[in-house]
């Protein structure tokens, strides 16, 4: 069976999200300090105290919620789980011949987000987050990633889509 620009794309945003993240994770984990037990980690300034960069293994799920599972519940709710259900997504999305490109993009880019996290996962016990944003108490993020930011991207784009797709209906 011959691949399919359709797939080709899919298959492309995928890698490229899994290459950005993890490229990003190795050039934080060799250059910022992390946390240990007797020291925070260590903190560098993008702009201000607004955008802060940091080196911090999250064992957990998103903003580490998780963490204190015990290690069989870990391993079905932040490995298997995300597995199953990622590969169920990729399977409706190379099937699913109606969806849009903005649709495509953004399950995509949820798969290939999910994906670098499950790797770190597997591979380090933990996901390296590095990103940071307090905007004054006005705004203020958890520590995140790139895998992190295009699920995230990916919700959004399939919310807009869904909303503007309803009223075309």
């Amino acid at each position: 069976m011959k691949p399919t620009k359709r797939s080709i794309y899919i298959f492309a945003v995928i890698i490229l999200t899994i290459a950005a993240d993890q490229i990003s994770k190795v050039i934080v984990r060799a250059n910022i300090v992390g946390r240990t037990e007797t020291q925070s980690s260590e903190r560098i300034s993008i702009i201000g105290d607004y955008f802060t960069l940091m080196n911090v293994e999250n064992t957990g799920a998103f903003l580490g919620m998780g963490s204190d599972l015990n290690p069989t519940l870990r391993i079905i709710f932040l490995l298997v789980l995300p597995i199953l259900v990622l590969g169920l997504v990729l399977r409706h999305i190379l099937k699913d011949k109606t969806l849009d490109n903005w649709s495509l993009f953004a399950f995509a880019s949820i798969i290939g987000g999910g994906i670098a996290n499950v790797y770190d996962r597997i591979v380090y016990g933990s996901v390296t987050d590095f990103l940071f944003i307090d905007l004054g108490g006005v705004f203020k993020t958890g520590i995140f990633n790139l895998a992190d930011m295009s699920v995230s991207a990916g919700m959004i784009i399939l919310l807009f889509v869904s909303f503007t797709q309803k009223k075309k209906a």
